[in-house]
C-alpha cells in the first residue's frame, strides 16, 4: 500500500475533544473520525486493525470449537419481555435503543445476544445428543450510553465479538467456560495486551459465575483489586478482603447519651473519643421499581466502611423478588421525601438499626416495612454505639438481641487498597485501573427457563439447556492496545495487530536513487507477504518521519543520503533503536525478526 493512495490525514495538535492519550493518538493519527457523540467513522488504518484483531479471535474461536453465525441487529421485544429484561434494558439501565415500526411492534436494536440465541437453540437443539455447541459472532452493536466517553472506550455504537454455548449439565458449561477462559487469555496474549483476569459482578447479563478481563491502564475507568501474591484478583464491584480489625470497646452499661450537634460519623467520634469502628451507621435508602412500587431499606454497617452500590443493588435483587417489575435504582432517603410521604420527620444523622417501622405507617407510597439489611462487619461488633432515634442522641454500650435482633445478614461494604486477602491474610490488596476487553459468564439457566428453551435428555425427559455466554470488545481493544503502547511521539503497534508491519520512508522522493531503492525493497517485502507500506508523498522529510511514527507501525525503513552506497536505516518503533545496514541484509534481517515474532505469538 502506498500512503498516497492511503487517505491518510494526520493532525498536529490534541483534538479539544479528546481526553484520553489513546483517542488523542487515534484522532491525531487518522484511525477515527468522531461522526456525533459517541459514534465514530472507522478509518482505513483502524479497519486493518479491527480485521486483524477478529482474525486472530476466529483463529482462536474455531481452535476451541465455536461455530461463527450472524444474527439479526433488530430483535423484537417480546423475546426481551419473556425474559423480564426488557425494562432493564429500556428504563432502568435504559441502555438499549428501540423504536417502533410502522405496524406499532417495538424493536430493539441488539446491544446483546441471549435472548435471539436462546430461541434459536430452542427451536434447532432438541437433543442432547446434539450438545454441546458453542455460537459466535463479530457484529455492530449499540448501547445507549448515558454518558459517551473516551472515544472507542464508551461508544453508542461498537464492535464486539459475542459467543453462547448451550449445554445438558452444568459440570460440560464449566469445561466450555474454561476452554473460553483459555482462548481469550492466548487472543490478549496475541494482540500484545498485558490483561488481568478478575472476578466480575454479572450485572445485567446474570448468570452464576463471571470474570473480565482488564488491560492495566492509568486510564481505565475500572478498579481492580489485586493480591500481592497475585493469587486472587476481581473488580472492585465484586472484590471480597477481610475487614480491619476493629477498636475493642469496653464492656458498659447500655444507655443514652447526648451528643449534641454530632449528625456525622467524623464530629460523633471527634466528641466522644471513640475510634469509626466501634461505631455502627444505619443509611435508610429506597428501592424504586418499574411498577411504581417503593420499598424503604434499612442498611446498617460498621461506621469506618463504605457501601458497594452493586453488592447493595443486587441484594435489594435477592432479597425483594418482585416478579412483575425491574429494580429501576436505589437511592437516598431524604427529609424531603419523607415530608412528600407525609410522614413526621425522621432524625437523620441519629437513626439506629433498632428504628421501628411504624415511622413508616401512613405513607403514601412507600411501602410500611422497612427491608434491612446489615454487612457482617456490623453484626460481629459485641458492644457498639449506634443512633438513640432521637435528634442529639446516641446509644453507647449497644448490643443485638431481643430488642436490637439482627436483619439479614450480606456483603455489603467495599473492599479496600490494604485489606488482608481472605484467601491469605498475610496478603494485602492492591489497586489498579483497568479497560474491559472482554467478559466471560456462566449463565446456568437463566434465559433457558425464562423462554422455556429445552433439550430431551438421555431419559427422554424434556430440560432447560445449561448457557454460557462470552463478549470481546473489538473495536475497544484496538484503542487500549494504544493505550498500553505508545510513546511521546505516537502510537507504538504489537506486531500482530498494526495496520501494516513495516513502513518505507522515503526522505526525499525527487532523488532517483532514494527512489528507486525504496520500490526495490517495497517490493521484496510485498512478495514476502510482509504487510508494507510506502511513503512516496511530495512532502518534507521531517513531515513524513513525524507521521511514521505517529501512526506506530513497528518497523520503519528510512532509505535516504545513504541509499547512494545501497544502505538504509531501521527503525524499530517500540524503542526507536536504529541500525544502518547494506539493503540486502536489512532485508534479510527484517525477515527474520518478522519470522520468529509471528511464530512466537502462535506458539505461544
Amino acid at each position: 500500500m502506498r500512503v498516497s493512495h492511503l487517505m491518510l490525514v494526520t493532525l498536529r495538535d490534541d483534538p479539544a475533544e479528546a481526553e484520553i492519550i489513546s483517542h488523542k493518538l487515534l484522532l491525531r493519527g487518522g484511525y477515527i473520525r468522531r461522526i456525533s457523540i459517541g459514534i465514530y467513522a472507522y478509518m482505513p488504518l483502524l479497519w486493518k486493525v479491527l480485521k486483524k484483531i477478529s482474525s486472530c479471535v476466529r483463529e482462536e474461536m474455531a481452535y476451541a470449537g465455536a461455530l461463527e453465525t450472524l444474527l439479526p441487529q433488530l430483535q423484537p421485544s417480546e423475546i426481551w419481555q419473556r425474559s423480564n429484561r426488557w425494562n432493564d434494558y429500556t428504563k432502568s439501565e435504559g441502555i438499549m435503543f428501540h423504536l417502533e415500526d410502522r405496524q406499532g411492534r417495538e424493536i430493539a436494536l441488539g446491544p446483546t445476544h441471549e435472548e435471539i440465541i436462546t430461541v434459536l437453540a430452542s427451536d434447532l437443539l432438541k437433543s442432547y445428543r446434539q450438545l454441546p455447541v458453542t455460537l459466535y459472532q463479530i457484529q455492530t452493536k449499540f448501547r445507549d450510553e448515558i454518558r459517551p466517553r473516551f472515544g472507542l472506550m464508551r461508544s453508542r455504537e461498537f464492535i464486539m465479538k459475542d459467543a453462547y454455548s448451550f449445554h445438558s449439565t452444568d459440570s460440560d458449561l464449566v469445561l466450555t467456560y474454561n476452554s473460553i477462559d483459555l482462548a481469550y487469555r492466548r487472543i490478549f496474549k496475541r494482540c500484545g495486551l498485558n490483561v488481568v483476569a478478575v472476578e466480575a459482578d454479572s450485572g445485567a447479563i446474570g448468570g452464576a459465575a463471571s470474570q473480565e478481563f482488564m488491560v492495566t491502564a492509568e486510564a481505565g475507568e475500572d478498579l481492580i483489586l489485586v493480591s500481592d501474591d497475585h493469587n486472587y484478583a476481581a473488580n472492585k464491584e465484586k472484590a471480597v478482603s477481610l475487614p480491619k480489625i476493629p477498636v475493642i470497646t469496653e464492656s458498659g452499661i447500655c444507655k443514652v447519651i447526648s451528643t449534641p450537634n454530632q449528625p456525622s460519623i467524623e464530629e460523633l467520634c471527634d466528641a466522644q473519643q471513640i475510634d469509626s469502628s466501634q461505631v455502627v451507621k444505619v443509611l435508610l435508602m429506597l428501592a424504586r421499581f418499574t411498577d411504581h412500587s417503593h420499598i424503604p431499606i434499612l442498611i446498617t454497617l460498621r461506621a469506618d466502611q463504605l457501601v458497594n452500590e452493586v453488592k447493595l443493588r443486587n441484594a435489594v435483587r435477592s432479597h425483594l423478588s418482585i416478579q412483575s417489575a425491574t429494580l429501576l435504582d436505589v437511592i437516598p432517603i431524604t427529609p424531603e421525601q419523607v415530608e412528600e410521604q407525609g410522614l413526621a420527620p425522621l432524625p437523620f444523622g441519629y437513626i439506629g438499626p433498632h428504628l421501628e417501622n411504624k415511622v413508616l405507617h401512613g405513607a403514601k407510597t412507600w411501602q410500611t416495612h422497612f427491608l434491612r439489611l446489615i454487612d457482617p462487619t456490623a453484626s460481629a461488633l459485641t458492644s457498639f454505639t449506634c443512633g438513640a432515634n432521637e435528634y442529639n442522641k446516641h446509644m453507647v454500650n449497644m448490643k443485638w438481641g431481643p430488642l436490637v435482633p439482627l436483619p439479614s445478614q450480606v456483603d455489603l461494604r467495599d473492599a479496600e487498597p490494604q485489606d488482608q486477602c481472605i484467601h491469605n491474610p498475610l496478603s494485602r490488596l492492591q489497586v489498579n485501573r483497568g479497560i474491559e476487553v472482554g467478559h466471560i459468564f456462566q449463565l446456568g439457566r437463566k434465559y433457558s427457563s425464562a423462554l422455556d428453551a429445552k433439550f430431551t435428555n438421555e431419559k427422554g425427559n424434556q430440560e432447560t439447556f445449561w448457557m454460557g455466554c462470552y463478549g470481546i470488545g473489538i473495536s475497544r481493544l484496538s484503542q487500549a492496545a494504544v493505550e498500553q503502547h505508545h510513546d511521546t511521539k505516537g502510537i507504538c503497534w504489537p506486531l500482530s495487530i498494526a495496520p501494516f508491519e513495516v513502513v518505507i520512508v522515503v526522505a526525499n522522493i525527487r532523488d532517483q536513487v532514494q527512489r528507486n531503492l525504496s520500490e526495490v525493497l517495497y517490493t521484496v517485502l510485498k512478495n514476502a507477504q510482509v504487510d508494507v507500506l510506502i511513503d512516496e508523498r511530495q512532502e518534507r522529510a521531517g513531515v513524513k518521519f513525524k507521521d511514521a511514527e505517529l501512526i506506530g507501525i513497528p518497523w520503519q525503513i528510512i532509505v535516504g543520503r545513504s541509499a547512494s552506497i545501497h544502505k538504509a536505516e531501521l527503525i524499530e518503533r517500540a524503542t526507536l533503536k536504529t541500525i544502518e545496514l547494506n539493503a540486502s541484509e536489512l532485508l534479510q534481517y527484517l525477515l527474520q525478526i518478522l519470522e520468529s515474532t509471528h511464530m512466537g505469538l502462535l506458539n505461544d
